[in-house]
């Protein structure tokens, strides 16, 4: 854990400005090693729910700013004790961030940019998932790394069949944006 935590204050995440930026958004890449050398990552399966283009998709706790949020690490932290009942600033340590990443529905940039913030769990406590989760998952950080559990899916998109990549979990496929962010952390680990 501790390169992990080396290579993300090696470089500063890349941030998005502008116009363009309608919202923000903050999700908590939340790492576990209950044992030495094998660090584990925790996804959640967000519940479905009509008109949410992101229903009963794989994804890190996480969801948009609000006025009363100090910084990102704040929202990431808020959502996190809201989806699964975990505080954050009890049991872990935040380690640094990722870049940016802009959102995208059905294919189109909602204008959102959401920071993926990545936490070391120092226990794990039961979680709790709330109403916005059905299911809580850990995956090896290592096994997803190696390309062991690399997948597609099929997309629907304007009349094509588009192959998505993504990441096996259990009988699960993280694809899309929580792709994305994983991505960006393998690269930094890189």
């Amino acid at each position: 854990m501790t390169q992990i935590a080396e290579r993300l204050r090696h470089k500063a995440p890349e941030r998005i400005e502008g116009e363009r930026v309608r919202g923000r958004a903050a999700v908590a890449a939340i790492l576990r090693e209950l044992r030495p050398g094998a660090p584990e990552i925790l996804f959640i399966r967000r519940a479905d729910k009509p008109g949410d283009p992101w229903s009963g998709h794989m994804a890190f706790p996480g969801g948009r700013q609000e006025p009363g949020d100090d910084d990102l690490a704040a929202t990431a932290r808020r959502e996190t004790f809201e989806e699964i009942g975990l505080a954050l600033d009890r049991h872990g340590e935040l380690l640094g961030a990722l870049d940016d990443v802009p959102a995208f529905a059905r294919g189109q940039l909602t204008g959102m940019v959401v920071t993926p913030t990545v936490w070391l769990l120092r226990d794990t406590p039961v979680l709790a998932p709330n109403h916005e989760v059905d299911e809580i998952h850990w995956a090896s950080l290592p096994v997803l790394r190696s390309g062991a559990l690399d997948t597609t899916i099929d997309y629907s998109w304007q009349g094509q069949t588009l192959k998505l990549p993504g990441y096996r979990v259990g009988e699960r496929v993280v694809w899309g944006l929580t792709h994305r962010m994983l991505s960006l952390l393998f690269e930094r680990l890189a």
